[in-house]
């Protein structure tokens, strides 16, 4: 169970300040504190906290211009600012820059503490299924906890391979609908012809070889959760009728009369910039409003740092475990190698390389070189949003093309040794079977592959 994390009190008043720590404090929250706006910026970069009281009338920073940074730097961070009742318009001017909501001072400790339960983050890390070390992906967990109290449709977006599922069922293990099925479906995946009986369901007859009736995704996911993958690769036809369900919470199956009332939560993800993809015409504009009722964006592993070494480690351990070299331990070298790449492919090419790693280190350490990290993408600095990837070289591309070459040859041999069954292959890889398929498609891309 995580411990709750504090909530910072930023008072310049000395006296309020104690009165205002006290009253969080006999009431079981752990409380930090700082007399301004500097200090409290200080504190912020240090420590994650559940949410931020300030005062609105401090010197030099006030209230309002805090906030503004907070918003900058600490996106998902609420806050609630304390203000007189001469301020109004200020802190009127501090709901429109983030603010939550504002205490009308002198306000009573019940006001303070109702106002607390109600705004704070709450303590997330809760699940040993995810890894969130930094102090981003502790936000975000957070903020996914939040929601995840609601019924609310949540709009997940952020680069490929980011962990978009893996933050969708954690809302739905932590909701009400968490004994429900959850239900996930890639609409990139899946062609055209066969999407909408997919998601939507046949009566018998509908189309010829349908001899018998059957449930789409929607049904499927009654009283639970439906996850719609890649939302923004569904054609535009089958989007017209997306959006009636979304709007009237009924689905109709192909060749059905019948509206079948749902009792599901939605949610879609996708890695494309969804107002670019409204302006391309790729994405109805009724069905992004429709989508975007609660959005999340999710940081790029590289935004991320803190958390890199730990994934790496749960996925050694777990496909170690699975090819009976469970005893594996990364390295000091190879932990400064997994810090200083810059990670394209996210938390996707992690699980790759500690795949590989797995096959490839000798012995009971994983070494840097036996994680064959592209030089190319290699930095003398921790990775960061900013970071530019250094030169390649041609060794090391040379290098890099022969490790593909021989995951490959692997791959493919496996897949044989099974008759073909992607399940099966996935399981004797230790590979995701969606990771399967993805690496599969490159292989037919690139002609390397006709199966």
């Amino acid at each position: 169970m995580a411990t709750e994390l504090p909530v910072l009190v930023v008072e310049d008043d000395p006296n309020l300040r104690e009165a205002v720590c006290d009253t969080l404090e006999l009431a079981g929250q752990a409380v930090l504190s700082a007399p301004g706006g500097e200090e409290a910026l200080r504190l912020l970069d240090m420590q994650s906290v559940s949410l931020v009281v300030s005062d609105v009338r401090m010197m030099p920073m006030d209230g309002i211009a805090l906030l503004k940074e907070i918003r900058s730097r600490h996106v998902h961070l609420p806050v609630v600012l304390m203000t007189a009742y001469a301020d109004v318009d200020r802190a009127v001017e501090a709901m429109r820059s983030g603010a939550c909501d504002f205490l009308l001072k002198p306000f009573e400790p019940k006001a303070l503490l109702e106002h607390v339960a109600r705004y704070r983050l709450p303590a997330s890390m809760d699940d040993d299924r995810v890894v969130a070390c930094d102090a981003a992906s502790r936000n975000l967990f957070a903020l996914a906890a939040r929601v995840a109290q609601t019924d609310t449709t949540v709009l997940l977006t952020g680069e490929s391979g980011v962990g978009k599922e893996v933050v969708a069922r954690y809302i739905h293990n932590h909701s009400a609908r968490r004994a429900g099925p959850f239900v996930a479906i890639n609409c990139a995946a899946i062609p055209d012809s066969l999407l909408e009986a997919t998601l939507f369901g046949y009566e018998k007859g509908a189309f010829t070889g349908a001899q018998q009736a059957q449930a789409g995704k929607f049904e499927q996911a009654q009283d639970g959760t439906l996850l719609l993958d890649e939302v923004t690769e569904m054609p535009l036809a089958l989007q017209a009728k997306l959006l009636r369900v979304l709007q009237e919470r009924e689905v109709e199956r192909v060749g059905g009369k019948k509206p079948i009332p749902l009792n599901i939560r939605l949610i879609a993800t996708s890695n494309r910039d969804m107002a670019e993809a409204v302006a391309k015409g790729v994405l109805r504009e009724d069905v992004y409003y429709r989508l975007n009722v609660f959005p999340l964006l999710i940081p790029a592993l590289r935004q991320r740092p803190d958390d890199i070494v730990p994934l790496a480690v749960r996925f050694l351990a777990e496909h170690g475990g699975r090819s009976g070299r469970s005893g594996l331990r990364l390295a000091p070298s190879a932990e400064a190698a997994l810090r200083t790449y810059s990670w394209p492919g996210n938390v996707r090419e992690l699980e790759n390389v500690m795949q590989r790693a797995v096959i490839l280190a000798t012995g009971d350490t994983v070494e840097a070189d036996a994680l064959h990290l592209p030089v190319s993408s290699m930095s003398s600095e921790p990775a960061v949003p900013t970071k530019a990837p250094a030169a390649s070289s041609s060794s090391a591309t040379a290098r890099t093309d022969n490790l593909r070459d021989l995951e490959r040859e692997h791959i493919l041999e496996t897949l044989a040794s099974v008759g073909g069954s992607r399940r099966l292959a996935g399981e004797k890889l230790g590979m995701p079977e969606r990771t399967l398929r993805y690496k599969l498609k490159q292989y037919r891309e690139a002609g390397l592959f006709d199966g």
